[in-house]
């Protein structure tokens, strides 16, 4: 996700948040359990349109880590009808955004099936980073769980170091297409209306769940003329802006080319771009697709940028996510600094220029968040972004192209699909380069004073 939020008003020196036992990650509070490990979702919803009716099943496979007599997880603003588990019916409450269901004794590493019906009216979450979760459009719907969103829509464990395998089916009206994470398993249409079924066999984190739904229609991009196809097969779904979409987006074929070169593989087995017809404030990543609206399809850069942004995050953020949300400059550092590779690769500034430039820029605000811990209200903060970004170009003009490039190749292979922190990417960097390159990344990280970069 790319977010540009005003500089905090905070003017003391922030101090790491600590972790209380019962607290699954500070910087989203009262969020996630450390009591339960979902290994599988399977999601059945019946969605209509109009009303925005939504009447779901939901079926959850995992284990419970501690001895137990109750489960807890999120689900905001939809009401439970009926739960069990393991085949046993089960009395459950919910407060606030938390649903509680009474087991009776489970005991640690037990496996659980739980079985859950809800239904009601979806509508984003509110709260310290805007409205997330499930929205409505002008003519359908868009999903957007980052950080705690996904809970609007289906009871899980909302945390990014649980990444979970999912098959969601949807039913809704015939004359709307349904797109999802992983791959369209199944289409059975019926008196009118459709369900849609996708099934996720790559495990992705709870906030990368989505739901597209829109009048959209469905077709691989094509390259431009004179460049290569890329190795994954690019598909875009669109409805009224189709045609400028198909024709400005036959750019991420470099793109892609040019990010399997720089970060290895891609991790997933295609790409896909939803182009809705509302304008959007921001684009959105997903796994292992991306949602823009038609306000980020222009020739300018401000749009340009913000595709390979997204395009990035499959990598950083979709195949690598990160343990705790404190490590979030591992996903927007990385996508912020694929910008800045693209600007080189297309012929516009280099990543030295661009290096230059935001140093010159964030030194000119307020530098009262600390990179490696830059505090829950804060993590989307462009500053992240940016000074993220400038951490690892000064981590390649030290260490050298060939090394660096080598050990992002590196980390994104050995941590692939997995759950990852950055002690884990300074040590990946250092066996690389065959020298510790914590020094390197200290002050950036560590310090509130921005450094200078390092000279080549």
């Amino acid at each position: 996700m790319h977010q540009n939020f005003p500089p905090s008003t905070n003017t003391k020196n922030p101090t790491p948040q600590k972790q209380d036992e019962h607290m699954l990650d500070p910087y989203t509070p009262g969020v996630g359990s450390t009591e339960l490990r979902i290994d599988h979702y399977d999601l059945d919803l019946d969605y209509r349109i109009g009303p925005n009716r939504l009447s779901a099943k939901a079926v959850l496979t995992g284990r419970v880590l501690t001895d137990t007599s109750s489960i807890v997880l999120d689900l905001t603003g939809l009401r439970v009808t009926k739960a069990s588990v393991n085949g046993s019916k089960v009395r459950f409450s919910t407060r606030g955004k938390k649903l509680r269901l009474s087991t009776g004794a489970l005991h640690k590493n037990q496996p659980v099936r739980i079985d859950i019906a809800y239904v009601g009216n979806p509508r984003p979450a509110i709260g310290t980073w805007g409205d997330i979760g499930w929205e409505e459009l002008e003519d359908g719907v868009l999903v957007a769980g980052q950080p705690v969103g996904a809970s609007t829509w289906f009871p899980c464990n909302d945390h990014p170091s649980e990444k979970s395998k999912y098959r969601i089916r949807l039913l809704t009206e015939s004359e709307y297409t349904v797109v999802s994470n992983g791959r369209l398993t199944d289409k059975v249409r019926k008196a009118g209306r459709t369900a849609w079924t996708y099934e996720s066999t790559t495990p992705l984190a709870s906030y990368l769940a989505t739901i597209q739904i829109g009048r959209y229609r469905h077709s691989q991009i094509a390259a431009e003329d004179r460049y290569p196809e890329a190795p994954v097969p690019l598909g875009l779904y669109a409805g009224e802006h189709w045609l400028r979409a198909a024709t400005r987006l036959r750019i991420q074929h470099r793109m892609m080319n040019l990010f399997i070169d720089r970060f290895g593989p891609y991790p997933f087995e295609v790409y896909d771009v939803v182009v809705t017809d509302d304008e959007l404030e921001i684009p959105l990543e997903s796994q292992p697709l991306s949602v823009l609206g038609p306000n980020h399809l222009g020739p300018e850069w401000e749009a340009e940028r913000l595709v390979a942004h997204e395009m990035a995050h499959q990598w950083f953020g979709n195949s690598l996510t990160p343990r705790r949300w404190a490590d979030i400059w591992l996903n927007e550092g990385f996508a912020c600094y694929a910008e800045w590779l693209w600007s080189e690769e297309s012929g516009r500034g280099s990543a030295d220029d661009c290096a230059e430039s935001w140093r010159e820029a964030l030194a000119a605000q307020p530098q009262d968040i600390m990179l490696g811990d830059p505090g829950g209200p804060d993590m989307f903060d462009d500053r992240v972004y940016k000074r993220g970004a400038l951490c690892l170009h000064a981590l390649r003009l030290t260490i050298g192209d060939e090394a660096f490039f080598t050990a992002i190749s590196e980390w994104t292979t050995k941590h692939r699909h997995g759950s990852v922190e950055t002690a884990d990417f300074i040590e990946c960097v250092t066996q690389v380069a065959g020298r510790d390159v914590a020094e390197v990344v200290h002050p950036w990280l560590n310090e509130l004073e921005l450094p200078e970069l390092p000279r080549r």
